[in-house]
């Protein structure tokens, strides 16, 4: 099929319009729409304005961001099983964020949760820059593995330390990802990390086209790959500004860039730089999917979003995995 990032945009519009006009309080969406246009104040505009279409565009842009991450890690480390997660960025943002609410200073404003996630996915870059220093692939793959097993582990034990057992519940419950709750305000602190992270990962797309055929081509054609001006740190420091900012804002949100990659690629073609823009309208599309489920296939009591997207990536995944092999043999 030709110009598949159009047609996934369509999806996504579409998907969109459904998660915006669909829930359990049955609205008039169309009239609360023109409601929240005008400025009047009425229930349906309320609704709209305060949970529908903030949690929908959070839906849009965190799952682009992870899509899009998902595909420029595969793309440049040439490991069909990297994830935004493996880097470490994630848990650091993980991190952050437990360590407000260890501190009780998240009763002071809402926003210092998030604030704390970002601070924790800095703190993570910055670590992670300083192990791999001018090392390439390999070391970045292996500096990620130990900061995510350390900033997990310093997780648990923050959690351990957690007096209140209300407290860690809600750590716990945070940690599993949601989109519920969310208004404009976690929209517009996400926002510019996301938009800065995609222009820098989707700025290497001719850089890993190249990287597929070596790094001495790379090289060759004139690509800088290491150091702090390097490909490298572009595209960590990209991913370490959208996927930072997304868990800041809605906690730990698995699978999306490690499956999304692989159901589109064999079907936008094989080069990486022609694979960051439909991962990301495929991650979108993923996760308004993954909304809509939640809120109206939960019967009262909403599943979190980061569970579902495991419960629903982990089996597409594995099925991948298995047509991989027979295709193989």
């Amino acid at each position: 099929m030709k110009h598949p990032a159009l047609w996934l945009a369509l999806l996504v519009a579409l998907l969109f319009m459904l998660v915006v006009a669909q829930g359990e309080s049955g609205i008039n969406a169309a009239r609360g729409l023109a409601d929240l246009l005008a400025g009047r104040d009425s229930v349906e505009a309320t609704i709209l304005g305060q949970l529908r279409l903030p949690r929908a565009i959070l839906a849009v842009l965190v799952g682009g961001v992870l899509g899009l991450s998902g595909a420029a890690l595969q793309g440049y480390l040439r490991n069909p099983l990297a994830d935004p997660a493996l880097l470490g960025i994630s848990g650091g943002a993980a991190l952050g964020a437990v360590c407000i609410f260890y501190m009780g200073i998240a009763r002071i404003s809402v926003l210092l949760l998030p604030l704390g996630g970002l601070a924790g996915a800095m703190l993570a870059v910055v670590l992670l820059m300083l192990l791999v220093g001018r090392g390439g692939a390999f070391v970045l793959l292996l500096a990620g593995a130990a900061l995510t097993s350390l900033f997990a582990a310093l997780t648990a034990l923050t959690l351990n330390l957690v007096k209140s057992p209300f407290a860690s519940f809600e750590v716990a419950h945070w940690l599993m990802g949601s989109l519920a709750d969310r208004g404009f305000a976690s929209v517009a602190l996400c926002l510019p990390g996301i938009v800065a992270g995609s222009l820098l990962m989707a700025g290497t797309g001719r850089a890993l086209d190249a990287l597929a055929l070596g790094d001495e081509v790379a090289e060759s054609m004139g690509f800088v790959l290491r150091g702090w001006s390097g490909v490298q740190a572009r595209l960590v420091l990209g991913v370490a500004l959208a996927v930072g900012s997304c868990t800041a804002v809605c906690g730990a949100i698995g699978f999306v860039g490690l499956v999304v990659p692989h159901v589109l690629r064999g079907w936008v073609g094989y080069r990486p730089a022609a694979l960051l823009w439909p991962s990301c309208l495929g991650g979108a599309a993923m996760l308004l999917l993954a909304d809509w489920a939640v809120r109206m296939l939960s019967g009262g009591t909403e599943l979190q979003i980061g569970v579902l997207t495991a419960i629903t990536g982990a089996p597409v995944f594995l099925w991948r995995v298995l047509r991989l092999r027979r295709e193989g043999e």
